[in-house]
């Protein structure tokens, strides 16, 4: 059986180590379940950087990981600016596993706080509306009982 240069490339990327390792646009897009088109959104915005060949993209380890981390944290509610900021840093500084890990704190008691606001107007918002329920059932109640 005769293998395609894409396999013969899959084959030698399995054997090399993750640091090395590199990824089509479609081989993310399949790992996490997006499409390409969100991927180069992504690298639009500066969150990826993949290198060229010709006009084909190629990811690196690194364009993995922060596509891993860019929809974790948009998962959680993180804007692409809070998300950029947290990435850059830490690309930025040879300090920035301490101070980014100090400022992802920060915007998650920002995150769990707005959540816990959020929460208490929802709470709020179903008494009323527990309260309107139990008003309109009362008039109409009394509607029907008059003759």
């Amino acid at each position: 059986m005769t293998r395609t240069p894409s396999q013969a490339q899959d084959s030698e990327n399995d054997a090399l180590p993750r640091q090395q390792r590199t990824y089509t646009i479609g081989e993310l897009a399949q790992i996490f379940e997006v499409t390409p088109r969100t991927i180069r959104f992504y690298e639009q915005e500066g969150l990826l950087a993949p290198t060229r060949q010709g006009q084909k993209r190629i990811y690196r380890e690194k364009d993995r990981v922060r596509l891993k981390l860019t929809l974790r944290g948009k998962r959680l509610g993180f804007s692409l600016a809070e998300i950029r900021e947290v990435v850059m840093m830490y690309d930025a500084m040879p300090d920035g596993n301490a101070r980014q890990l100090r400022r992802l704190l920060e915007l998650l008691a920002e995150k769990r706080a707005n959540l816990e606001r959020q929460l208490e107007d929802i709470r709020l918002m179903r008494l009323e509306i527990d309260d309107v329920d139990q008003r309109a059932r009362e008039v109409l109640r009394q509607l029907e009982d008059t003759p």
